[in-house]
Formats: structure tokens, C-alpha cells, sequence
């Protein structure tokens, strides 16, 4: 790197030693952390449900969330997985998302494509951290990245990942930092055993415990003590006006919490003029190593990292695979535009009158006010539509208006849009649940303060750089952004929103 330290990567390259496109990722869980190993859960679920997955690959060179090496080096590319900063076998202070990182992916990337086996055209292509730290590093634009396929991955790490409507996703962090991070820091006695060089994965050097904390960053910390946006957070995000390079978003309807909403922004955000948006259903990681996933990866890669005339630059921006209710089969259809160019946007009211009824929604405004009151940690309010009087899709992002008051200078409103047939809630499996509704919102209500050049009518946009505490009982407007859902919901259905 430019200061001097050095990253360990494992390389892998076609034995005939002809000059190759390079695919590339740069994270956290070690290069050296079998799948089949440490996400044993997942690697179970994923052989027995996609049996075609890599069928001519012995799997054994697999890692969690980056492409499967005895898949894509016949294929003609060279696969280079690298341990970040004080991650697995690479020494210095961990320090997730962080400009330093970015700085040595940077770095990486341009060693890639200067070496005499590769051709100079590099390519990155991942699942999760493995495709935000795509968006992060395509803005500052090494001259040698050529495309990108950030599978899953935010771009906002505030309003994406660690503070959803300006309320801190502990949660996630409480886990997942320490369970798949932490678990692979350089130095880290507890590693995996990386089978393939016969030492830690975390590298030669023990490190004690009071060692490894000086050497880690403490994101869950850092996200605590800085409750607005700022600088820290807009250093660790994508800067949308300056990814330029052609790339393909692949956005998991299911994927609450973390991913979609960077997916679906880079596509409206994104500079770039050559720029793709794939939509799909199921868990992490099944359709990135499907069939399907991996046709659709290497198609992309071969055009712009081989030059490859396949029709790609033909394709229409948008393929989504879309949903019905309580099947597993999925309908492909490919659109010009997100959002979707011939959307009817509809507004439906959410009506309380009969304090002795379901609280319910209408397709025409209520002729007068109501209200609804509720205790915060007690059971929910849920607003229900009437069946649907015909089959009706739902495509793209919502957004939920509410009149609210509170007891207290603050409040957290965290909103579920589902959908119901016959009284039975029309779920699917997502990201890692088994059952996700159809979508999810969040605000704190001390951060409704709108950033107007970036709302839109459809997702509003909010700064987050003032809290704004309630009066006590004082009515206010809320605006909640709604993440983009989809639908193909048959006559008498009936929506909701919790």
C-alpha cells in the first residue's frame, strides 16, 4: 500500500499463464474462511435447495459472498480475493468502510491491472459488504476498474445500513460485528483454520485481547455517539455522482434492514450512463451463486471486461422477477425505467373513525378527521384495506404520510406494509428470514425534517443533520419513505399498514 504495509490476497490464474480480465473483492471475513465451514447453516440450505449450483466446480475453493474460483477462472478470468486492513492474514487497524480501506482497494485494484498476466480490464463482483465497498471504491474511480456487480449492497451507510430514519439498527451490529468480523481479525487467536495454506485464517501473529481492541475501530460506538449525518458516515457512503463506472445492481426484494435501498439508489442516483437494475426474491446469497445469478454475472463481465458482443449493451436497464402470492416461481419482465415509467401513482387514506372497528384504509379521502391511540410497547396498530376489487400489481417505492402526536419529546415509528388473502398474510422468504412482509419503513420523529431537493413524492428524503424534539401531544406531520416493494396481487386481496 501506499504507506507501506501489505495485503495478503490469494490469486487465482488460468494455468496457461495467457493474460486474463481479473475479478476481484476486497473484506473482512477472510480469504481463508471455508463456506462450508464457517456458514455451515447456509452452505446446508444452499446444496440442498440449488443442487445445479456450480455443478462442475468441486466447491472446495468457495468463501462466503464472492464467486467460487474453479467456476470463473475457466472461464477466462483471473480471481483475486484480498484481506482487508487488519482482516484475516492482512495486518493493520481494522476499520470498516473506512477511507483507508477504500484507499487500499484502490491500491489493490490498480496492482491488479498492471500485472503481466492480467489484461488490464478488472472487474469487481460480491455479495454485501463485498458489494458496498463496490459502490465506495467506484467513487474514487481507479483508472482500471471497468465494471462493477455490487450484488446486495447499501450505499448509504446511514440511511441504508446503520441508522434507518435516523433510529440506530443496534441489532445487527450487536451481532455481526463481533460474530463475522471480530471472529476473522488479523491476529485473532479464535480464527477459522484456513485448510488451504494450513495456518489461522487470521494470519501468524497472536495477538491478546486488549491488543486486538487497539487495533479495531468500534463501529457500534461510533454509530451511537453521532446521531445525525455527517462527515463521518458521508466518508463510508457512495457519492453517487462520481460512480461512473458501468455497472449491474442486483437489489433482493426481501432484504430489509441493509441492502435494497442502496441498490435501487444507485440506479436512480448513479452518474453512470451504462447502468443495469436486477430485482429477485429468496435468500442471500441462492441467487448469486444460482444458474441464473451466474449466467447473468458473466454475460455482464464478458462484455465489459472481454469486450465480448453478446447483445448486453442491448438489454433494457430493468429485469425484475416478480412475485405472487405463496408461490415459489417468479415471472421475469424487463421495464426501460426505475421507478417503472407507466406507475400509477395512488394514494390510499388510512381511516380511524369507529374507535370500536379495525382501523381501516380507503381508496377515497375520509369526509371527516379520526384518530387512533396506542401504547408504544404494547401491541400495534393495524390499518386495513377492503379486498381489492380486481388483480392489482404493486411495483416500486412507497411512502406513508402520517398526523402524529406523542407523550413524549420523541417517538421511533417503525411501519410494516404487508398484504392478506383470505386472512393469511402473503410473506416470502427473504434475505435470511424465513418470512419478510412486503416492506418496511422507519423514522425517529425529531429527524422529519425534509432535505426538499431530494424528496421526491414518492420517497421522501430527510436530512438528518437536526433533531427536531416534539412538544408532548402536539400534532405532527410525518413523512416515512417506504422501501420499494413488488406485487402481483389477485382480486380480494386486502393490504395493510401496521
Amino acid at each position: 500500500m501506499d504507506d507501506g504495509l501489505v495485503l495478503r490476497a490469494d490469486v487465482f490464474r488460468p494455468k496457461d499463464g495467457t493474460p486474463c480480465p481479473v475479478v476481484m473483492t476486497q473484506g473482512v471475513y477472510g480469504k481463508g474462511v471455508p463456506y462450508r465451514d464457517a456458514f455451515a447453516p447456509h452452505w446446508k440450505v444452499l446444496m440442498s435447495e440449488k443442487p445445479e449450483v456450480h455443478r462442475d466446480s468441486s466447491k472446495e475453493f468457495m468463501v462466503w459472498e464472492t464467486v467460487d474460483p474453479e467456476t470463473w477462472v475457466p472461464y477466462g478470468y483471473a480471481v483475486i480475493r484480498v484481506d482487508a486492513r487488519g482482516s484475516g492474514r492482512s495486518p493493520g487497524k481494522l476499520d470498516i468502510f473506512s477511507p483507508r480501506e477504500i484507499k487500499d482497494y484502490y491500491n489493490a485494484i490498480e496492482w491488479a491491472g498492471v500485472q503481466p498476466w492480467s489484461t488490464g480490464k478488472v472487474g469487481l463482483n460480491g455479495i454485501s459488504y463485498y458489494s458496498i465497498t463496490q459502490w465506495l471504491v467506484a467513487s474514487v474511480q481507479p483508472p482500471h476498474l471497468a465494471a462493477i456487480i455490487p450484488w446486495e449492497g447499501a450505499g448509504d451507510v446511514y440511511r441504508d445500513m446503520m441508522r434507518h430514519g435516523g433510529i440506530q439498527n443496534n441489532g445487527f451490529f450487536n451481532f455481526w460485528y463481533p460474530k463475522q468480523v471480530i471472529k476473522v481479525q488479523h491476529g485473532n487467536p479464535q480464527a477459522w483454520q484456513d485448510p488451504w495454506l494450513g495456518e489461522s485464517s487470521s494470519g501468524s501473529e497472536s495477538l491478546s485481547e486488549a491488543e486486538l481492541q487497539i487495533n479495531r475501530a468500534d463501529p457500534i460506538s461510533d454509530i451511537l455517539s453521532r446521531p445525525l449525518d455527517g462527515e463521518w458516515y458521508r466518508s463510508r457512503s457512495a457519492d453517487w455522482s462520481k460512480v461512473t463506472v458501468p455497472f449491474l445492481s442486483a437489489a433482493n426484494w426481501g432484504g430489509f434492514g441493509i441492502h435494497p435501498r442502496g441498490n435501487f439508489e444507485a440506479f436512480t442516483r448513479a452518474a453512470s450512463k451504462q447502468k443495469w437494475l436486477d430485482c429477485h426474491p429468496g435468500r442471500h446469497e441462492e441467487w448469486f451463486y444460482s444458474d441464473h445469478g451466474t449466467a447473468l454475472q458473466k454475460r455482464f463481465l464478458d462484455h465489459f471486461l472481454k469486450g465480448v458482443d453478446n447483445g448486453w449493451d442491448k438489454e433494457p436497464p430493468v429485469r425484475l422477477n416478480l412475485r405472487r402470492p405463496f408461490r415459489n416461481e417468479f415471472e421475469e419482465r424487463k421495464e426501460t425505467d426505475w421507478p417503472l415509467p407507466k406507475t400509477k401513482w395512488t394514494k390510499i387514506y388510512l381511516n380511524a373513525a369507529d374507535e370500536f372497528a379495525i382501523p381501516g384504509m380507503a381508496w377515497q379521502p375520509p369526509s371527516q378527521w379520526s384518530k387512533r391511540s396506542f401504547a408504544a410497547l404494547g401491541q400495534p396498530l393495524t390499518f386495513l384495506s377492503p379486498p381489492l376489487e380486481k388483480d392489482t400489481e404493486i411495483t416500486g417505492p412507497l411512502a406513508a404520510k402520517l398526523f402524529a402526536s406523542s407523550s413524549t419529546t420523541d417517538m421511533d415509528l417503525f411501519l410494516t406494509f404487508q398484504a392478506f388473502l383470505d386472512g393469511v398474510e402473503i410473506d416470502f422468504q427473504g434475505v435470511v428470514e424465513a418470512r419478510t412482509p412486503l416492506s418496511h419503513g422507519w423514522l425517529r420523529a425529531s429527524h422529519r425534517k425534509l432535505d426538499l431537493s431530494k424528496t421526491l413524492p414518492h420517497q421522501p428524503y430527510h436530512s438528518h443533520d437536526e433533531l427536531q424534539p416534539l412538544i408532548p401531544r402536539e400534532i405532527y406531520e410525518l413523512d416515512v419513505e417506504i422501501w420499494p416493494t413488488n406485487i402481483l396481487l389477485p382480486k380480494g386481496a386486502q393490504l395493510a399498514l401496521q
